[in-house]
C-alpha cells in the first residue's frame, strides 16, 4: 500500500467486504470558529441495521408542481477544444487568469486558455498513484478561494487500493508562459477506504464559508448492501464539510452539525447515494446536487446556505419513492426539488451550475444539468427550489453525448466535459 504522508486520516468502513463485484453502469456511474478534533472514534456511535430492500412503490406526486417559471429559449452546447483522455471535470481557479482546468480521469489536469489554447505540459500529472477507469479515476478539482495569493489546490482520486483519497497540493515555481502544479507537494488530508468500485462521489468544491466539502458516495454494489447511507459511522454515502486552514490534517468547522457524537464531526448532511456533482451558486450559496438513482428515479437537491444536517433519505427513498420499506417513513427526511424518472434513457443525472454569466441573460437564476445517458439539457428556477423545496424541470435540449460534468468559468460561464476528452460550451439561443 502506498505510504501517505503522516498526519492524514484514514477511515474505514464498518465491514470491509473482499467480494469481486460486478459493476453496476451509472455513471462515471458529485466562516465561523473553527475546532479541531483528533480522529474520530467509531466505536461510541449508534449503529445501524442493514436495509431489508422491498419493491419500489409511489411514496409522493412523481412530478413537482410547476414553478411558473418560463423558460423561452432552448440549450445547445457548442465544441470547445478536445484532444484529452477522458475528463470528469472542468473548473477555474479564480485567480485572474482566465484559465480553464480539464481534468482527466488518468489523473492528468490540463490548462487552456479562453481562446482554446491548450497549454503544452500539464499542470499537474498524478497518474502513478491513480487507479482510473469505470467510475474510479481523478474526480474532483478545487482551487483554494486565496489561491493566487497562496497556491493550494485540492484534488479527490482513486488510489491504487481503490480507496478514496483527498489530497492538497501546491503550485510551483511558474516557467515563462506556463501554469505548473508541483506532484511532489502532495499532502494527503483524507483517505476513505472504498468497499466496491463504483459509487465514489467524487466532487469537491468550496462553499461560501470557505470551507471545502466533499462529496461521498455510499460504497458501491447497488442498493446499499451496508446500509452507508444511514450509517453515522462511516463517511460513506455523506457531504463532508472540513476547514483546510486549521488543524492537522484539517479542522472540523464549529458549526458543524454533529459535533454532539451522534455521528462522524466531518459529516455535514447524510442519505446520499451517489452525489457525483454537486455545486454552489455563486450569487447566492445555495447548494445543488444531482444525486444519482438506483432504478427508477434522478433527483436534485438543493439546500439553503448553512442548512447542515439534513438527511437526503437514502436508501430509505430513492428520489420520491420508497426503496428500502414499503410504506416507508418519511420523517425528518429532505426530499429531492425535482426528480426525473427513467422513462427516456436516462441512467444517471450529471449536476449543472445555476447559470450566472452575461452572455444569456434569459438564463440567469437558472440550475442546468443533464444525464449521462441521454444527454438531455434541463433547467429548473433555483431560487424557487431553495425557497419552497420544490421546481419544475423543463428539458430546453439535447448535449448530443453523455455529459460526465459541467463547469464554470470565472465569469460564470458554463461548459460541459464527456468521457470523449471534449470541453463544450452551453449556449442559449431565445426562441
Amino acid at each position: 500500500m502506498r505510504q501517505h504522508t503522516a498526519g492524514s486520516r484514514r477511515i474505514g468502513t464498518p465491514d470491509r467486504l473482499a467480494a469481486t463485484v460486478l459493476v453496476v453502469l451509472l455513471v462515471l456511474a458529485c466562516g465561523p470558529t473553527q475546532v479541531t478534533t483528533p480522529a474520530p472514534s467509531t466505536s461510541a456511535l449508534p449503529a445501524v441495521p442493514g436495509p431489508t430492500l422491498a419493491p419500489t412503490s409511489l411514496l409522493i406526486s412523481p412530478s413537482p408542481t410547476a414553478d411558473g417559471q418560463q423558460f423561452n429559449f432552448d440549450l445547445s452546447v457548442d465544441f470547445f477544444v478536445g484532444g484529452f483522455p477522458p475528463l470528469t471535470f472542468v473548473t477555474n481557479a479564480g485567480d485572474g487568469s482566465g484559465l480553464l482546468y480539464g481534468v482527466g480521469q488518468n489523473g492528468v489536469i490540463s490548462a487552456m486558455s479562453v481562446a482554446g489554447e491548450v497549454q503544452a505540459e500539464p499542470f499537474l500529472d498524478i497518474d502513478d498513484r491513480i487507479r482510473s477507469g469505470g467510475e474510479r479515476g481523478l474526480l474532483g478539482l478545487a482551487f483554494h478561494p486565496n489561491y493566487e495569493s497562496n497556491g493550494r489546490l485540492f484534488v479527490n482520486y482513486t488510489d491504487n487500493d481503490g480507496d478514496t483519497v483527498v489530497s492538497e497540493f501546491l503550485r510551483s515555481n511558474n516557467q515563462p508562459g506556463s501554469v505548473l502544479a508541483d506532484p511532489d507537494s502532495e499532502r494527503v488530508l483524507l483517505t476513505i477506504d472504498q468497499p466496491y468500485a463504483n459509487h465514489n462521489g467524487g466532487m469537491i468544491a468550496f462553499g461560501a464559508d470557505g470551507y471545502l466539502f466533499i462529496g461521498m458516495g455510499d460504497g458501491g454494489s447497488g442498493g446499499d448492501p451496508q446500509g452507508n447511507g444511514q450509517a453515522p459511522a462511516t463517511l460513506l454515502g455523506k457531504m463532508l464539510r472540513i476547514d483546510v486552514n486549521a488543524g492537522d490534517p484539517y479542522g472540523i468547522p464549529a458549526d458543524n452539525p454533529f459535533l454532539d457524537g451522534t455521528a462522524l464531526p466531518e459529516i455535514w448532511s447524510l442519505g446520499w447515494r451517489n452525489p457525483w456533482r454537486f455545486s454552489f451558486d455563486r450569487e447566492r450559496g445555495a447548494m445543488f446536487a444531482g444525486d444519482v438513482g438506483q432504478i427508477a428515479r434522478e433527483e436534485i437537491d438543493a439546500e439553503p446556505p448553512g442548512a447542515g444536517g439534513r438527511n437526503y433519505g437514502w436508501n430509505i427513498v430513492e428520489g420520491d419513492l420508497c426503496y428500502r420499506t414499503d410504506p416507508c417513513d418519511t420523517a425528518g427526511l429532505t426530499l429531492p426539488v425535482a426528480v426525473n424518472e427513467r422513462s427516456n434513457g436516462e441512467c444517471a443525472v450529471t449536476g449543472g451550475y445555476v447559470y450566472r454569466g452575461a452572455n444569456y441573460p434569459e438564463l440567469r437564476g437558472a440550475y442546468v444539468f443533464s444525464d449521462y445517458c441521454a444527454g438531455t439539457l434541463w433547467a429548473l428556477d433555483a431560487n424557487t427550489a431553495v425557497a419552497t423545496g420544490t421546481a419544475q424541470a423543463v428539458e430546453l435540449g439535447n448535449a448530443g453525448f453523455g455529459p460526465s460534468s459541467f463547469g464554470e468559468d470565472e465569469t460564470g460561464e458554463i461548459y460541459v466535459v464527456n468521457l470523449g476528452g471534449e470541453v463544450h460550451r452551453l449556449v442559449a439561443t431565445p426562441r
